[in-house]
């Protein structure tokens, strides 16, 4: 959930600049990668929910304290990242589409930035995937 806030941030942001400003044809091409980044964050999601939900079982008679703080942490750290990185992918990229309207050779460097505010998730991820293995781990069996 926190990830599609943060990716719909720079959508707003981008509709609001170009009906205010206009928006010339140019560079329209240039834009689907920041799209494409901010629909990379809620597959990032939808992977923890994933594995979340594998990791409950239905069947059993319980479901642990632990389990279910290790799954909200996970759930919360991947969720969490990932809203900070949309919002750096929507402030990169509102500078960046201003900026490389003026001046085309700084494109290459806002995607560096761009791939770096993805990673701010990617490590979100991680973390979720350690916190969600550590579910079972609770008890002894």
């Amino acid at each position: 959930m926190f990830h599609r806030y943060g990716s719909s941030l720079w959508y707003c942001e981008k509709w609001c600049w170009c009906s205010i400003n206009g928006c010339n044809e140019t560079g329209a091409g240039d834009e689907i990668d920041r799209v494409v980044m901010a629909g990379v964050l809620g597959i990032y999601g939808l992977i923890i929910a994933v594995i979340i939900s594998t990791g409950i079982n239905p069947k059993a008679k319980s479901y642990y304290l632990f389990d279910g703080y290790a799954h909200l942490s996970s759930g919360l750290a991947c969720g969490l990242a990932g809203l900070s990185a949309g919002m750096a992918i929507g402030i990169v990229g509102d500078a960046g589409v201003r900026a490389n309207a003026q001046q085309p050779k700084l494109f290459v460097g806002m995607i560096l930035i761009l791939i770096f505010a993805e990673a701010l998730a990617l490590y979100g991820l991680i973390v979720g995937i350690i916190l969600s293995s550590r579910a079972g781990q609770s008890r002894a069996e």
